[in-house]
């Protein structure tokens, strides 16, 4: 069967032949029309910009305004006429294409005013072709004009760009893409929804001629009635209900309707990657229609209202973790064995993952049994008081109410078998919703319902009895974990974790030395020593000095570093807090 040559494509049909037909590169446009106007012409020009956004268009629309080329000429002759020269630098990039071309500059035009010279892809010319071209660029003949085209400029010489005018073409919005489609199906009576227009001109990322080149490529497809389903399946592009169809399952917490969805794009022959793709882009028009601005979102009217309908349904923490996850099994799926494995771990992640309202009102829960004193229970439930003694008991509810009551035979005569008393009580009762006991007891701020640790002491004070406590080092090593967990509720982060890692020395009367390896920790200890004597104070029961002084050890002797599993594990036996959450959210380590 004879084949017909009369067909032109889109993209060849539809090539703009003045200024005002090029789309979105006003800026550019309205500068050479009005350099012609002015008869301020340079001699060269630059124009750079990503692909498919009309450099090449507009240069030669510049080589047809200069030469005043009649209109009846089509675009992609025009360097068939003397004047005009167009050359590929990708396949004529040596010094000797630049020689040849040198020589047909020194001739001047047959008509017209100019001799323009269109070299596409410049950025691919070899170095040395460049400096072939440098001295006659800088110096050209008077009738010469040279326009460069390229998508990246960073690759062209600096000599070069500083002897031309660059522009910078922008990406065509998908707006401006939808209108452009919109006139051309018209024009060609073809038959194509909104919806469809939104879909070629989103797979065209800023592109009009690959936009044009998607529109074609649906026209022979689905002829002259293009149909959304249709042009899905002709451009194997990702339908946007199963993308909503995806977050539905992640909303309503069903893992089995999102891996039987997952099981039909996979048999489908749906690109995972492709997916993944569209459902990051889909996660930000639900966070832009949630807590931004609807009108970000380059789709129908439609589509917003559908993303305003689900993104209801989520706060906007809620739908950034759920784009980083998204995000980063994009970037991890790429070397994966298993891709759908992965992707399926990337649903039950989020159908699992905890809400931002969830967690507020598990910490407000939280809050609310650590100031009741009470022990964990996350079901809202307090645990029962200690069985302590009538005695400690009434005197913290008296406590909480303003009615204090001193016991003088208490206070007075035997204030060490009190302290005494009050350092070893039941722990249940003691503990906090951390498992952590509190050093200042929590009568301060519990309301008087359980019993304090110790009596507040004042600093450089000795103990009413008149006997002087006796303090030893392997005391204050006793103490030093309970030390730690008083400095992590009352200091800093920072200097907390910085006393974990000094080591204790000696103790010389009532001076203990702690030993650190660099001059910063030393600095941080010097300059935070009073809250940390009054806090070892607190708990030895006696006044304690700190000094500090820096030991460097040797490499050799220092022990070898734990791996951070290792850390992490060891942090886990030693903090309750950190536990619970591990058991809570399933945390784990990544590294």
């Amino acid at each position: 069967m004879m084949i017909k040559q009369s067909y032109r494509a889109l993209t060849r049909t539809y090539r703009p032949s003045t200024f005002d037909d090029i789309v979105s590169q006003e800026h550019v446009s309205s500068t050479l029309k009005n350099a012609i106007r002015q008869n301020r012409i340079s001699h060269a020009y630059m124009f750079c910009g990503p692909r498919g956004v009309g450099k090449t268009t507009m240069a030669r629309v510049l080589a047809r305004a200069v030469n005043e080329v009649d209109s009846d000429v089509d675009g992609e002759s025009l360097d068939q006429t003397m004047n005009i020269v167009e050359m590929d630098a990708a396949s004529n990039r040596k010094i000797d294409d630049v020689r040849s071309l040198k020589e047909v500059i020194r001739v001047p035009p047959q008509n017209g005013r100019f001799k323009i010279f269109i070299i596409d892809e410049v950025h691919m010319l070899t170095k040395e072709a460049f400096n072939a071209l440098l001295k006659t660029l800088e110096e050209p003949p008077p009738h010469a004009i040279f326009i460069f085209a390229t998508t990246e400029p960073h690759k062209v010489l600096p000599t070069i760009l500083s002897r031309v005018q660059r522009f910078d073409f922008k990406r065509i919005s998908v707006s401006e893409i939808v209108s452009r489609l919109s006139e051309i199906a018209e024009k060609e009576d073809v038959k194509i929804d909104e919806e469809s227009l939104h879909v070629i001109a989103k797979r065209a990322d800023g592109a009009l001629r690959d936009a044009l080149g998607l529109m074609d490529q649906a026209i022979a497809y689905c002829g002259k009635q293009i149909g959304y389903q249709e042009l899905l399946s002709a451009l194997n592009v990702v339908d946007r209900n199963h993308l909503i169809a995806f977050v539905d399952a992640v909303r309503k917490r069903d893992a089995s309707a999102g891996l039987h969805l997952i099981r039909d794009l996979v048999q489908s022959g749906t690109d995972i990657q492709e997916f993944l793709v569209s459902l990051t882009e889909h996660l930000r028009n639900l966070y832009m229609a949630a807590g931004v601005d609807a009108e970000l979102i380059e789709a129908t009217k439609e589509t917003r209202e559908l993303c305003r309908e689900q993104a209801s349904h989520f706060s906007t923490e809620d739908l950034m973790r759920m784009l980083h996850l998204v995000n980063e099994t994009q970037y991890r799926i790429r070397d994966a064995r298993q891709p759908r494995v992965l992707f399926e771990l990337l649903l039950i992640r989020l159908v699992h993952m905890n809400r931002g309202a969830e967690l507020g009102d598990l910490i407000s829960r939280l809050d609310e049994l650590k100031k009741k004193g009470g022990s964990s229970d996350l079901n809202g439930s307090v645990a029962e008081a200690s069985e302590d003694s009538d005695e400690p008991e009434k005197a913290g509810k008296a406590s909480g109410a303003g009615e204090k009551k001193a016991d003088p035979e208490v206070t007075k005569s035997e204030p060490a078998v009190v302290e005494k008393e009050r350092v070893e009580p039941d722990a249940e009762a003691e503990e906090n919703i951390f498992g952590r006991p509190s050093l200042d007891g929590p009568s301060q701020q519990n309301n008087g319902n359980s019993v304090p640790l110790a009596l507040p002491l004042q600093e450089e004070s000795s103990p009413t009895s008149g006997e002087e406590i006796k303090i030893t080092f392997d005391g204050v090593r006793s103490k030093w974990e309970t030390f730690l967990d008083g400095l992590s509720e009352e200091a800093p982060q920072l200097l907390y974790y910085q006393m974990q890692r000094v080591r204790l020395h000696k103790l010389a009367g009532r001076e203990l030395t702690l030993l650190v390896d660099n001059d910063f920790s030393r600095n941080m200890v010097e300059e935070n020593r009073n809250l940390l004597c009054r806090l070892l104070s607190r708990v030895c029961g006696a006044p304690v000095q700190i000094r500090c002084v820096v030991s460097r050890e040797p490499e050799s002797e220092r022990q070898e570093e734990e791996s951070p599993y290792e850390r992490f594990k060891a942090l886990q036996q030693k903090d309750p807090n950190l536990r619970l959450l591990v058991e809570l959210f399933g945390a784990e380590l990544e590294y």
